[in-house]
């Protein structure tokens, strides 16, 4: 029904997952099992998560993940020789196993690392043990480039791979008119997959000019997605065309919704549009959608296009909160994760300053360190890092400067760069070795 968006009170209810024949299937102690049955049946459906605006029940889908994680992690202990009778007998030892072994042993990546933490920590917090789950970094040193980036370090958007979305749309629409669609969808609202596909447009759109987006949501936090053109309301009344006559959703008869979403991405991947195809991803849409959100707030680029000058600040501001209600986030600073920041943009636009680069300066500035750095726009802290790693034997050789006295290139050699990798050198430099991001001007 098309109508304004009434407001209205729920009463939280609470849908939880049967955990049984999960744990009866684990093969893990009887007592060990009932003891996580006791935690599951009173905690399984509560959220962890502090920023949480919605007070419903987590989805069925999460507490899964939460089960099925903790019952294969439990596993993967005893498997190690720990001979786990007890939930209430977890340790920090248990943990840094677990850690060592997912990222040394088993290479998993580091947003499958953090989430499975992220289990444990609510296991641990069910238990009234809040400090015994911590970060990856309180159990090993992180490989190089072992990080997950909260903060987008590359545009994603099907426009920086030069993928051209309508040509892509209308070869989807000759094998599967209602994968076309829901793509269609989710390019010009912003829509994740899911939400796409559970979409009713007839019943979520609002006289005040917006998309009610309830179905699908992550969280199950609804919201209202702006319709500011034309062609975005002929896209919605082609999409109700195709609609499911008896559920009013865009998936078709007689597909459940697991089953659609195997079938849409299949279809998604025949097409080519995976990371290993055209190098895109269907989410890369709702990154598009929401950089030119940005531009037309703001009317200067998204900071992940490499603008050559900054928005006025309160606009930027307005930009980043608008950004954040329409992606169906709760905190702004989200918007990072699609638009990325100006400092970080910056950053990836500098090049990387190598030991024989600063060499090379410090001849040209006759030896005088403050212009050598100046000349490489970085601090003389970070040039003596550099020359740190040649050694004075290679400093001393590398010209006739007086200025560049090799004793005080050995003054820096401290407990910093005791960590650096032993075959650091300047015929063997260590790709990202320099932050540039973390330097001060001298």
């Amino acid at each position: 029904m098309i109508g304004e968006n009434v407001a209205f009170q729920i009463k939280a209810v609470k849908i939880q997952l049967n955990f049984s024949t999960l744990l009866d299937n684990s093969g893990l102690p009887q007592r060990l099992t009932k003891e996580l049955a006791e935690l599951f049946q009173h905690h399984l459906s509560k959220a962890h998560s502090k920023t949480r605006v919605t007070s419903n029940a987590i989805s069925i889908k999460t507490q899964t993940y939460r089960v099925r994680h903790l019952i294969a992690g439990l596993r993967e202990l005893r498997k190690g020789g720990f001979a786990l009778q007890s939930p209430w007998n977890l340790s920090e030892k248990h943990i840094a196993y677990l850690v060592k072994l997912w990222v040394t042993e088993k290479e998993q990546a580091p947003g499958t690392v953090e989430n499975k933490l992220t289990y444990w920590r609510t296991l641990a917090a069910w238990m009234k043990k809040h400090q015994l789950v911590g970060t990856v970094d309180d159990y090993i040193k992180r490989p190089d480039g072992y990080r997950r980036y909260y903060v987008a370090q590359e545009d994603k958007s099907w426009e920086a791979a030069s993928v051209d979305v309508n040509n892509v749309i209308s070869r989807l629409c000759e094998r599967d008119r209602w994968v076309a669609i829901q793509v269609e969808l989710q390019a010009t609202f912003g829509l994740r997959a899911q939400e796409s596909m559970l979409l009713r447009p007839l019943q979520c759109l609002r006289v005040s000019g917006h998309l009610h987006v309830i179905d699908g949501t992550k969280g199950g936090r609804p919201r209202l997605v702006p319709i500011d053109a034309e062609w975005q309301y002929e896209v919605l009344i082609r999409a109700a065309r195709l609609a499911n006559p008896r559920t009013g959703s865009m998936i078709p008869e007689p597909w459940s919704l697991k089953k659609w979403y195997r079938h849409f991405y299949h279809v998604l991947q025949k097409e080519g549009i995976t990371r290993g195809g055209l190098g895109v991803t269907v989410h890369g849409l709702r990154h598009a959608y929401l950089q030119r959100m940005y531009e037309q707030i703001t009317g200067v680029p998204a900071p992940i296009k490499r603008a050559d000058h900054r928005p006025d600040p309160e606009l930027h501001q307005r930009a980043m909160q608008q950004l954040v209600e329409a992606a169906g986030h709760s905190l702004a600073g989200k918007a990072t994760a699609y638009i990325s920041t100006f400092a970080t943009a910056e950053r990836l636009s500098r090049p990387v300053i190598t030991p024989e680069h600063v060499i090379a300066a410090l001849n040209a500035a006759n030896g005088v360190k403050s212009e050598a750095a100046k000349n490489l726009k970085i601090s003389r802290q970070a040039l003596y890092r550099l020359l740190a790693k040649c050694g004075p034997s290679q400093v001393a050789s590398s010209g006739d400067s007086p200025a560049v006295d090799p004793r005080s290139i050995e003054a820096f050699h401290d407990d910093a760069f005791a960590i650096e990798p032993a075959n650091a050198s300047c015929d063997n430099p260590v790709p990202g070795q320099l932050s540039l991001l973390d330097d001060r001007p001298s």
